[in-house]
């Protein structure tokens, strides 16, 4: 990622969750963001096969009132840090038996967002006087997502 690109997603962590975040911790984030992106694509997928559609829509997916709220939480912030292109990067598309809708892939890096919101406030709230997270921390995070999405 690029020295622009890093420096954007340290302030984004600064400003969702107080968080200093380094080069190790976006390698961490990346892989986060891959595998929950993955969980709910999958899931949406199922929703899509079992509706007969071929094409998943952003309603299979299967958003909660919480991640919402996280993803209304970081277009707020994105408007003054502008991180959002760089999510359009790492939002990849996993490879599934179906197709993505227009729409669906357009609200992949919005997603993306919201779920880096949450992350960074579980982070908070497991971790209050952490300012760092080092692996242990992030391992546990990570669990918690793990049994929620």
């Amino acid at each position: 990622m690029a020295v622009m690109g890093i420096s954007r997603f340290e302030r984004f962590f600064k400003a969702a969750g107080g968080l200093d975040v380094d080069k190790s911790d976006l390698r961490r984030y990346h892989e986060f963001l891959d595998a929950k992106l993955y969980d709910l694509l999958l899931i949406g997928q199922a929703k899509a096969k079992a509706n007969g559609r071929d094409v998943i829509e952003p309603f299979d997916l299967p958003i909660t009132k919480g991640l919402q709220e996280s993803i209304h939480r970081f277009r707020r912030l994105d408007e003054e840090i502008e991180i959002e292109p760089i999510l359009k990067l790492l939002a990849r598309r996993p490879p599934l038996d179906l197709a993505l809708s227009d729409v669906t892939e357009e609200k992949l890096p919005e997603i993306a967002g919201g779920l880096s919101h949450a992350l960074s406030q579980a982070f908070r709230i497991m971790y209050p006087d952490r300012r760092n997270p080092q692996t242990t921390q992030w391992e546990g995070v990570q669990r918690i997502f793990d049994l929620l999405l």
